[in-house]
């Protein structure tokens, strides 16, 4: 078998190798298989198939990772374009499918180029599937969906407060996803005398209080980082946000003192486009949040 043959088949991480014009990393997802309706023969309608999915993403990384996740393209990106694009509508052609799952991924734009190979497994005697490759320059990206979340600020009080959860019940019932924010604890800190150092004590102080508030109920997970909180959102996980990394990486941080969780709070709604920030009470009673001037 010819070396051009056996490429043909080969993975498209070996394709992408072979075509490689410069120096670039990968992620990939591997013989990810989906149950779906999908096809233009009258036998394929009204019943699901298998179909496999294998996808290269070549990436441009920035300059200094430093093993941080915001930085990176997530391999969520890969498995969440396939999630969108089946669930938008039924299609049958495996073409369209790549198409649209290839132009989701590329939105990103940290996404240089895309292999993309769609197979169904259960119409022949092998699998029967395309492959495609897009380049970031030659599609049209696409907007990434909006997702907008309703931010709840509690205080101590809230936190501890009996009625805990049947106010979560509550919260989480609507479809906006639900992000939870704290503030400081009523316990001693240190004190530095020295801006930087207090600022990150001020932050582990209110990390430390996120996390007594995911020990009240095992609903609230705590996150720290943009990729966690967009994962969440769209699983519709309630998140305790933890907020070091976001605010020590801000372009333009918030203008007042870490100790100030409600401050915090309405700083981070704006950065996340809430749909609404209100102020959790220990009575279950929820108002708008109100800050200091």
């Amino acid at each position: 078998m010819s070396s051009e043959i056996r490429l043909a088949f080969a993975h498209p991480s070996e394709r992408s190798e072979a075509m490689a014009d410069e120096p670039r990393d990968r992620i990939s997802l591997r013989d990810h298989i989906r149950e779906v309706e999908i096809g233009a023969f009258q036998a394929e309608r009204g019943a699901t198939q298998r179909i496999c999915f294998n996808i290269v993403v070549e990436v441009r990384l920035p300059d200094g990772l430093n093993d941080d996740v915001d930085r990176i393209l997530s391999y969520d990106t890969i498995t969440e374009a396939i999630d969108r694009e089946l669930n938008a509508e039924r299609l049958n052609l495996l073409e369209t499918l790549a198409e649209r799952v290839a132009e989701s991924i590329l939105a990103d734009p940290r996404a240089a180029r895309v292999f993309v190979r769609i197979e169904k497994l259960d119409r022949g005697p092998g699998a029967l599937g395309v492959e495609i490759v897009r380049d970031r320059d030659a599609v049209t990206p696409i907007e990434p969906e909006l997702v907008q979340p309703v931010v709840v600020f509690l205080d101590e009080a809230s936190v501890h407060a009996e009625g805990l959860s049947s106010s979560l019940d509550r919260l989480s019932a609507g479809e906006a996803p639900l992000i939870l924010c704290v503030g400081q604890a009523e316990l001693p800190r240190p004190e530095t005398g020295h801006a930087f150092t207090q600022r990150r004590i001020d932050l582990l102080a209110l990390e430390q209080q996120a996390w007594v508030l995911a020990s009240r109920d095992p609903r609230c997970v705590v996150v720290s980082t943009r990729t966690e909180l967009d994962w969440a959102m769209k699983q519709g996980q309630i998140s305790v946000w933890a907020p070091s990394k976001i605010v020590l990486d801000a372009t333009e941080k918030p203008d007042l003192s870490a100790i100030d969780g409600a401050g915090l709070t309405h700083w981070f709604s704006e950065e996340f486009s809430a749909l609404e920030v209100l102020a959790l009470k220990a009575d279950g009673r929820t108002e708008p949040l109100s800050i200091s001037a």
